[in-house]
């Protein structure tokens, strides 16, 4: 009862040598990292239920800091209900893996789960995903479209960059969160739709609200339950963990295992990473397609890396 992680650690690298010893197949080094991973993760995950803690992945999610925790804590409680959620964070969290999170554990894992950006869509257009339209609504509309929130009744419904909707948009949104209703560009009836909503953003939207540029009467609907992101630079140990789960998964891609130098291991703990989980991944995968041996070390990366 009284393990460590170190002496989890220690117990499986003991049993991986005792299954070397008897499946020589294994030493190959491409299956040899493989049951490595496989064990630590093993490790991890015994110790952190005897912890009563989370485990690296839990919900599809990496992270084993105390920020993630609050937030893996903060998922258990949210995930049966169906009130809208409000996820916020800086760009490259990890915001819609929360959205999916949301959808896949909670009690609608089985109806459908659509996401649209809200702020790559033009207006006029956005209205037609989300709402549908009716044939001969406008040019091109050849035949009837049931839009975004028809074909998600009984499901879930993500909109990322929430924030940067329209007002006559957020209108129509606001229409749907509190009647339930939805009527197509063009269309002359409504229809009920039963949708939970999970929207996201990157901005402050009590700061948009104040500067008129968000429906105060909107952000009260999707604000009920929220949910924050730290960024990576908070997350301590996390960034190795998710960079060593990166590297793992480039080196199967490029048929060659690769590792990170203590070195460039020490060099990842530090940067500041404004571009979060999603930067670190890129650098990740980059580095691994350039380097020149399979140890990689601090040059690996981009220069900027290291201002």
């Amino acid at each position: 009862m009284g393990e460590t992680e170190e002496d989890l650690d220690r117990a499986f690298r003991e049993l991986l040598e005792r299954l070397e010893e008897s499946v020589p197949e294994i030493q190959a080094e491409g299956a040899r990292r493989r049951w490595i991973s496989l064990l630590e993760d093993a490790g991890r995950r015994v110790l952190a239920r005897r912890e009563g803690r989370s485990f690296p992945g839990e919900f599809g999610i990496l992270g084993a800091s105390p920020a993630m925790e609050k937030v893996f804590t903060l998922l258990r409680k949210v995930l049966p209900s169906d009130y809208p959620v409000l996820v916020t964070g800086e760009s490259g969290t990890g915001k819609e893996l929360v959205a999916r999170a949301l959808h896949e554990y909670g009690p609608r894992k089985d109806r459908t789960f659509l996401s649209e950006n809200c702020a790559a869509i033009p207006e006029t257009l956005l209205e037609s995903i989300l709402f549908g339209h009716a044939k001969g609504a406008f040019t091109g509309a050849h035949r009837d479209n049931p839009g975004h929130f028809v074909a998600a009744d009984r499901g879930t419904l993500f909109l990322d960059e929430i924030g940067d909707m329209p007002l006559s948009m957020q209108s129509k949104l606001l229409r749907v969160l509190q009647d339930g209703e939805i009527r197509p560009v063009g269309g002359e009836g409504v229809r009920k739709v039963d949708v939970r909503l999970i929207a996201a953003t990157n901005r402050d939207l009590r700061l948009r609200v104040r500067e008129k540029a968000f429906r105060e009467d909107l952000f009260y609907r999707l604000n009920v339950l929220e949910i924050h992101l730290p960024p990576l630079r908070e997350r301590g140990g996390d960034i190795l963990l998710l960079a060593e789960h990166f590297l793992f998964q480039a080196s199967e891609d490029l048929g060659r295992p690769l590792e990170l130098s203590e070195d460039a291991r020490d060099f990842l703990r530090t940067r500041s990473w404004p571009g979060n989980v999603r930067q670190l991944e890129n650098e990740i995968r980059r580095a691994a397609a350039l380097a020149r041996g399979p140890v990689l070390e601090p040059s690996d990366f981009s220069p900027t890396l290291g201002d």
